[in-house]
């Protein structure tokens, strides 16, 4: 009897541990108009992607809820010399595996960033020396002053050296090759949650690090997170209103008043600091996607011009954006330089003068040319480009679009030859700084005049101007963004940025439209915060 009474209790005390432990899970599910093609954390400089891996990966700095610098896997850091700067390690850190970290993981992260095959190589300049000092100090020495050294190196992720290395993976996965590594399927990382499985397109299970280093000070309350790519806007609003998602990004304009005015749900909008811009090939002789032959029509100013002001940006503000976009004259948020929002004016839409220019440049009949266009990676992306089509139809230019999904786009145009004579991008400076985006769109790649923009293998080993695809090259702006980034004096910093917008925008280098606004889904059972450079912190989430 006294033993049926024991196992009686053992049971109870099961069941009653089992019913505390289910109440107490936390299991987040969210949906993203894209895809999570990889979890190699160098495959793909693209923010969604780097900001889901970042909740399993984590760099020698984060970045907080409001954007400032953090310490992460590094405590502290300190300017031994104007060219050296000495990081200090953060001790007792495990990666998910076990395995502890040490300055070796960040030499061999280090190398490898910079790899060939690396999308992120601009995180470190190629000439910068990485220096094991002991096992928790590492010292960069960089050729020659760099104030924002570590300002982007919250998207770079130290990985385990014994662990990549044990499953050869050592090789960054090329974003426009097919061939895979163990790294893309697999994780391991030392941030709070833990990768448990990944199905590219369909489905990938987190779950909650109960080993991260911050633990004592963490405010989510997750054990678990499910991420589903849902493209369609219809589907994925739908999917967050009848609770099957508890967040969803982004939310369609037209669909907002809806989630806000269901009782269970409300949308979250703030300005992000990503420019969305038009780009085009003006290095080839000739366009790969054109009616024009023997010649490339952006090589000439004036059709630049002309395709510039073809375009009514108060009309995709109002009827594409719904007024949640802010129409830009730079190419970076004006909050991110010491420049004020009027200091540049914006070339005025004016479609008798883009004809009149058009016709000045021999281009009177007009001409027929390829448009390339993601359809699942930004606000309304694919309807901002069939206004764009339609813009430039009325002057003249026959324009053939084709989007696609980000799985399809991104490799199209960052494979090594370009495939593409007229696209959309959008770009967040990960040092929230003008220097990355004169560095990494403006550079010149050192390219043969009038060759294809990048010759077999050219674009994986090149760092300046690695996402300069239409190939802009003014040496003056290079110049220029050399000072820039060895420039400590911000007073003479501000003058020389401003002077290098300057030059951009007189070129014409790229056609900036609009920073657009974040947009997210939420059930009223979560509380978060929400980033403006959209990345989904998932250690912020609280669920009721």
């Amino acid at each position: 009897m006294r033993w049926k009474i024991s196992m009686f209790a053992i049971l109870l005390m099961v069941t009653i541990s089992f019913a505390a432990a289910s109440a107490q899970a936390k299991e987040l599910k969210f949906a993203f108009q894209g895809t999570l093609n990889s979890f190699d954390p160098y495959n793909l400089n693209e923010t969604f992607h780097l900001g889901t891996q970042g909740n399993v990966y984590e760099g020698l700095i984060r970045r907080g809820a409001d954007m400032s610098i953090q310490p992460a896997l590094a405590v502290r850091w300190e300017v031994m010399e104007p060219t050296r700067w000495r990081f200090h390690l953060r001790r007792g850190v495990k990666y998910h595996n076990g395995n502890p970290f040490t300055a070796d993981d960040v030499v061999f992260s280090a190398t490898r960033v910079r790899a060939e095959g690396s999308d992120l190589k601009t995180r470190i300049a190629a000439d910068t020396k990485v220096v094991k000092v002991d096992d928790y100090t590492v010292d960069f020495i960089t050729s020659k002053p760099n104030p924002i050294l570590h300002f982007e190196w919250a998207t770079w992720a130290i990985m385990d050296k014994e662990w990549t290395e044990a499953n050869n993976a050592v090789s960054p996965q090329n974003v426009g090759g097919k061939q895979e590594n163990y790294a893309t399927r697999h994780a391991n990382g030392t941030g709070p949650f833990k990768l448990v499985s990944h199905e590219s397109g369909v489905k990938t299970v987190f779950e909650v690090n109960p080993n991260w280093w911050d633990n004592p000070n963490k405010t989510h309350n997750l054990t678990r997170v499910i991420f589903t790519p849902i493209g369609s806007d219809a589907t994925r609003v739908a999917a967050l209103l009848s609770g099957q998602v508890d967040m969803v990004y982004p939310v369609p304009v037209q669909d907002q008043r809806r989630v806000n005015s269901t009782p269970s749900t409300r949308v979250l909008v703030g300005p992000e600091l990503r420019t969305i811009f038009l780009g085009m090939d003006q290095h080839s002789d000739e366009l790969l996607h054109s009616s024009v032959k023997g010649k490339n029509p952006f090589k000439d100013k004036r059709v630049r011009e002309a395709f510039f002001r073809a375009i009514d940006i108060k009309a995709i503000q109002e009827k594409v954006m719904r007024g949640l976009s802010e129409p830009s004259s730079l190419m970076i948020a004006p909050s991110l330089t010491p420049l004020s929002a009027t200091h540049f004016k914006r070339l005025e839409y004016d479609p008798g003068k883009a004809r009149s220019l058009l016709s000045a440049a021999g281009y009177g009949k007009g001409f027929s040319i390829g448009m390339d266009c993601p359809n699942d990676r930004y606000v309304n992306d694919e309807s901002i480009c069939t206004a764009v089509v339609s813009m430039l139809a009325r002057v003249g230019i026959r324009v053939n679009l084709l989007a696609q999904p980000k799985a399809k786009y991104f490799p199209k145009i960052l494979a090594p030859n370009l495939d593409a004579s007229f696209y959309l991008l959008g770009w967040t400076p990960g040092s929230l700084d003008s220097w990355n985006v004169l560095h990494n769109l403006h550079g010149c790649p050192n390219l043969k005049n009038g060759g294809p923009i990048w010759p077999a293998g050219a674009r994986n080993k090149i760092t300046r101007g690695k996402f300069n695809l239409g190939g802009y090259c003014n040496p003056e702006v290079d110049r220029l963004t050399d000072k820039i980034l060895g420039e400590t004096d911000k007073k003479k910093r501000d003058a020389l940025i401003e002077k290098a917008w300057g030059i951009t925008i007189r070129d014409i280098s790229h056609i900036p439209l609009h920073q657009q606004a974040v947009s997210w889904g939420v059930s009223n059972k979560i509380s978060l915060k929400q980033r403006p450079d959209n990345v989904f912190d998932w250690r912020h989430v609280y669920m009721k």
